[in-house]
């Protein structure tokens, strides 16, 4: 069993306080604090343009004009020494459509891990990272004829060569059929419960927030709860997390006009 954790459990894989990130005159980010815990799959759940992306970005390294405290697997975000323990997935796949499968894999393996006497290693992590994201069958077929669902889990399987600590993932299901999702969100939990990896996923569907151990609700730059989808149903008397989402937005709302009243 591969162990894709090495620290504590208790230290937080993220951890932010008064995360704030700014392009131009829009504020993008406001003073967020949250934790992702390690070994969990936190839900990163709001309406496209509430900064979910931009988050993840900051969370991976590559955000610019960043500021607050954020730490990633003990280290500040983009870090030369996080960039083998994180995997990434954007929302447009990534890789080439005149490689295969396999030496799409085998490319990125050989820039994570070079060297002739690493080559039975990636040979080993590239078959294990094909197997995860059910695509064996189509090992050898070119990227560029595979359908845009297939194409997004080469892109994964690129993410887990390294068995990454921290797997990244934007939208990761966006467009794809409910049995893909499913076969997907299956994967994911079998790296969380399994290998003990984490992740931080970012959906704007809210019936995938009753698959996450945990979630950030977003809106508007801001957080709205960070906490599991039993204790928000609870907390809002709702039967769905859609429900809990949509009543913290009516209490933002309202305590907003409250403020405006009373100023």
């Amino acid at each position: 069993m591969m162990n894709y954790s090495s620290r504590p459990p208790e230290e937080p894989a993220v951890h932010a306080q008064d995360l704030t990130v700014v392009r131009g005159p829009r504020t993008v980010l406001r003073g967020l604090d949250f934790t992702v815990p390690r070994g969990q799959i936190t839900g990163l759940l709001g309406p496209s343009g509430c900064g979910k992306s931009t988050l993840m970005r900051a969370v991976v390294g590559t955000q610019a004009k960043v500021t607050g405290t954020l730490d990633v697997l003990g280290s500040p975000a983009g870090h030369p020494t996080l960039r083998t323990r994180i995997g990434y997935v954007t929302q447009a796949p990534s890789v080439y459509d005149d490689l295969t499968v396999r030496q799409n894999l085998d490319y990125f393996a050989a820039i994570l891990d070079p060297g002739r006497a690493a080559a039975d290693r990636r040979h080993e992590n590239v078959t294990r990272a094909i197997a995860d994201v059910d695509l064996t069958t189509h090992a050898d077929a070119l990227a560029g004829n595979l359908s845009g669902g297939q194409r997004s889990r080469v892109s994964l399987a690129v993410a887990l060569l390294g068995a990454p600590e921290l797997l990244v993932l934007d939208e990761p299901t966006v467009g794809l059929d409910p049995v893909l999702r499913r076969d997907l969100w299956q994967l994911f939990h079998t790296l969380a419960t399994e290998r003990g990896a984490t992740l931080l996923i970012s959906s704007h569907v809210m019936d995938e927030a009753e698959r996450c151990h945990r979630l950030l609700l977003m809106r508007a730059g801001g957080i709205l709860a960070d906490d599991t989808p039993d204790a928000l149903r609870t907390r809002t008397g709702s039967d769905t997390v859609e429900a809990a989402f949509l009543h913290l937005v009516d209490e933002a709302i309202a305590a907003g006009r409250t403020k405006e009243t009373t100023r």
